[in-house]
């Protein structure tokens, strides 16, 4: 029951910032963002306090070391796979060029 308060109060305050945000167009723009992204702050605060913000910070974190672990790959090798790209969609493109023309002479050849 106190999760379900805890992340009904978060998503108030998140509503009431961004309609407030709008509602004073006069204010400077900077002292708006300021506003909006405290309440923001904030009511990401109240919902990680939650069983299932919890398990969403977990999944965070678990995400962090796992992009951690990640190979990523060198300029040439990223070099050389673009390039192996582009040569495949040149190629493909060619081969649909070619039979589009066939079928196109076919379909006149028949009509005339």
């Amino acid at each position: 029951m106190a999760d379900t308060i805890k992340l009904i109060v978060a998503v108030v305050l998140l509503m009431a910032a961004v309609t407030l945000f709008y509602m004073f167009p006069e204010y400077s723009t900077l002292l708006r963002v300021l506003g909006l992204l405290t309440a923001a702050g904030l009511s990401l605060f109240i919902a990680s306090r939650t069983a299932k913000g919890r398990t969403v910070l977990g999944y965070v974190k678990d995400t962090q070391v796992e992009v951690r672990k990640v190979v990523w790959p060198t300029r040439q090798e990223t070099l050389q796979t673009t390039m192996i790209v582009i040569i495949m969609v040149i190629i493909a493109a060619l081969i649909l060029w070619a039979f589009d023309s066939m079928l196109g002479w076919a379909v006149r050849a028949l009509t005339l």
